[in-house]
């Protein structure tokens, strides 16, 4: 009798270790696709603001530019339904807010909508670690082309770039 009541015992003891020690394994994260890799690059997983400040820089046609922008800032979002960014300081080349997307077919550009010069033209960025790198060109209006664009957008014109330091 001793003898089954150990038997028993040990059965029941291997039987909870069998029952309890088997966890079911986590389940694999799903592959995240390259436009939301891309998309994380530029927002994180929640909405990301990147400066000037801070050690960041502007250059126009390879001139340092920085104190002009030494208050920008930059922020994108995106969700399932829509991305947006807003700028604080982008004086008379960047809108206050509005949409961005992606180049069709080139997740390393982006596209600005909004009235003002840096809407419109592709913008190209890159990201390593905590800076974002914007480069685009604003061009000068052709003399066919004067109605149609703002004077103000000849005086503006020429190839930017702001290295941008994520805000913490």
């Amino acid at each position: 009798m001793k003898n089954s009541l150990r038997y028993y015992s040990l059965f029941l003891m291997l039987l909870s270790l069998a029952f309890f020690g088997c966890k079911k394994g986590d389940d694999p994260q799903p592959q995240k696709t390259p436009e939301q890799l891309a998309t994380e690059a530029l927002t994180g997983t929640s909405p990301t603001t990147w400066v000037v400040e801070g050690g960041g820089q502007v250059t126009r046609n390879n001139i340092a530019v920085t104190n002009t922008y030494q208050n920008f800032e930059i922020t994108f979002a995106a969700n399932q339904s829509s991305r947006t960014y807003t700028t604080t300081s982008g004086g008379d080349i960047f809108d206050n807010s509005g949409s961005w997307s992606f180049v069709s077919n080139d997740l390393t550009k982006i596209i600005l909508a909004g009235n003002k010069p840096a809407a419109g033209p592709e913008i190209s960025f890159t990201r390593t670690g905590s800076d974002l790198i914007l480069e685009f060109s604003i061009v000068p209006p052709s003399s066919g082309s004067i109605e149609k664009i703002p004077i103000p957008n000849a005086a503006i014109a020429g190839s930017y770039r702001f290295t941008l330091k994520r805000k913490a």
